[in-house]
């Protein structure tokens, strides 16, 4: 049975596996690789997901949602049409589209799949993938760190031996990893990042400098004109890409507003973003005590790469031009492809190996004796350590006459246990005696999948306690996955023929909203038309109309202000196609 690899996105979603011999993209049911990642509940009480959902979350921003990724690991929840979801639910709806569009695809079940995380995710966002993964119907006994993931696939095919620093920047996480490379063997030797910041940032900045050319607030704005904005800000990000300048129009309140946006302004207004991007790669680099001279490549990795301020301003401050001579949007889901034909134990992939690291440093509390109610962390597996790792430190009683231990387990960097995540604690006795007499050596073991041991041995008596530290949420327990599947059968995705309709009843709602005048009452009639024949049921007119429908609203999306040549062009061809109808 096959195994695939997932890269669950911020922005986009998509699947792969290891077939034939080499690493396939899996296409959705429109017949593309890339999925939104956004999910809309629409008025049947049907569960969409990807392109119809985006579209939705303008028109129907109260049902809609995306860009939740940031919040997986967090308390956060989300309300669509009235129910609430947490994060890992709303990923499992993801995730569950992504598995029937992989067996649609390879006609036989697939039970098993590798996911991508953010390198710098800790561990309540690497047990909140896993969970949404077992909602979804998986099992995912491997977790890969995104960067990684695209080091492997970036190297796949290469002989020479080389020092290349990753830069993936997707929609709201930036990833930055330091790679050695030689033969078949990839290695993973520092890893840095910020899990808050992404594309979706700089759309925000876009549409607030917007609003402040024109006198407004853009938290005062309604959801729907916020969801608009948004879209459009993003629409202006993609276009500098090709275009310098471009314009940004909107109506609001039934009054015309717009900008002249530059990549020069660009950089003005995203100056403390770019400022964050800088952080990460100094970190990397100090981690794994390289100089930038001793990188032979920086590889550019996720769709926010694609800005060409972002390929400047590394240019700027590595003084290397940074190389995307691949799809950038599709790196990850090709190298987490590769991973489970690795895990899947493939012939093609049999002297294929992928060494990866640590993220965060694992320690333990120890006393402050300056400030007794703040522990100290004290580290027993640094950051950036090759897994799987084991480390042993030793420990000593800290009170007269103590009797107990108690190891609490921690993630993190700063000096205080508090600022740290807590992962568990585990207790052992020792004999009664002085301060400092009774000791216990602790022992860390982290193995690839993100699972650590911890063994406390007593010096003196030999006296063993042993725990798997794991999540609450890594693993789901019988009766806990069951009540959660139930809740969520009450959801059913849309079925995968009907998925196209729905697209294009989405994107037409949606350039419904933008628009106004003659263009707005020429959607409406195409909605009407549209509508019509779905009642008819004539698959033949759907297909045909569905096509020049798409055609239209390419046209709208790159252009909204060309209204009656886009029209008129329109009206013509469809009118012609009926005319030779019988």
């Amino acid at each position: 049975m096959p195994i695939i690899g997932i890269d669950l996105g911020t922005t986009n979603s998509l699947a792969a596996v290891w077939k034939d011999g080499q690493c396939q993209l899996i296409p959705n049911a429109l017949g593309e690789v890339l999925t939104p990642s956004a999910v809309s509940i629409d008025e049947e009480g049907n569960v969409l997901v990807g392109r119809t959902a985006k579209d939705r979350l303008v028109s129907h921003p109260e049902r809609t949602a995306a860009s939740f990724k940031r919040f997986m690991g967090t308390d956060t929840k989300l309300a669509l049409a009235g129910q609430v979801f947490s994060p890992i639910e709303l990923s499992s709806l993801i995730l569950r589209r992504l598995k029937e569009d992989a067996e649609a695809f390879l006609g036989q079940p697939v039970e098993e799949a590798v996911i991508s995380v953010p390198a710098y995710f800790d561990d309540n966002g690497r047990s909140a993938t896993k969970a949404a993964g077992e909602l979804a119907g998986f099992r995912v006994e491997r977790i890969i760190n995104e960067p990684s993931a695209a080091a492997l696939a970036y190297h796949k095919g290469k002989d020479e031996d080389m020092s290349f620093l990753v830069f993936d920047f997707g929609g709201g996480t930036l990833d930055v990893s330091v790679v050695d490379a030689f033969s078949n063997v990839i290695e993973i030797v520092a890893v840095a990042g910020d899990n808050q910041l992404g594309g979706d940032d700089f759309n925000q900045a876009i549409a607030a400098y917007f609003c402040k050319q024109n006198g407004l607030t853009l938290s005062k704005l309604p959801r729907e004109t916020q969801a608009s904005l948004i879209r459009q800000a993003e629409h202006c990000k993609i276009a500098l890409s090709s275009t310098d300048p471009v314009m940004m129009v909107s109506d609001i309140d039934g009054q015309e507003r717009s900008i002249m946006l530059t990549n020069q302004k660009l950089v003005e207004i995203s100056a403390p973003l770019l400022r964050r991007l800088e952080k990460p790669v100094a970190r990397a680099l100090r981690d794994c005590q390289n100089t930038v001279g001793e990188i032979d490549e920086v590889v550019l990795v996720g769709g926010s790469c694609h800005m060409p301020l972002i390929r400047q301003y590394l240019h700027h401050i590595l003084g290397k031009q940074p190389l995307c001579d691949f799809d950038a949007d599709t790196t990850v889901a090709i190298g987490a492809g590769i991973a489970a034909g690795i895990k899947e134990r493939s012939q093609d992939l049999r002297d294929t190996l992928l060494t990866d690291i640590c993220p965060f440093t694992l320690g333990v509390n120890v006393i402050n004796h300056e400030d007794p109610s703040n522990d100290l962390f004290s580290p027993i597996i640094e950051r950036n350590t090759t897994l799987p790792a084991s480390r042993m430190r030793s420990y000593y009683t800290a009170r007269e006459g103590q009797t107990r231990m108690s190891i609490e387990v921690y993630q993190g960097e700063s000096i205080y246990c508090r600022e740290n995540l807590k992962l568990g604690e585990l207790e052992i006795e020792v004999p009664r005696g002085a301060r400092g007499k009774e000791g216990a050596d602790v022992r860390f073991t982290y193995d690839i999948n993100g699972i650590l041991q911890v063994e406390v041995t007593c010096q003196s008596t030999g006296q063993k306690n042993q725990a798997l530290i794991l999540n609450p949420n890594l693993k789901l327990s019988d009766a806990e996955l069951k009540q959660r599947l139930a809740e969520l059968e009450q959801f059913k995705l849309l079925p995968r023929e009907e998925e196209e309709n729905k697209v294009l009843l989405a994107r037409a709602s949606r350039l419904y909203e933008e628009s106004t005048g003659l263009l707005r009452e020429q959607i409406h009639q195409q909605i009407d038309y549209f509508n019509l024949l779905l009642h008819e049921g004539s698959e033949a007119k759907l297909r045909r109309y569905r096509k020049d429908l798409h055609h239209f609203f390419d046209q709208l999306d790159n252009d909204l202000h060309t209204d009656e040549d886009i029209l008129r062009a329109f009206r013509e061809d469809w009118s012609d196609e009926e005319d030779d109808e019988v």
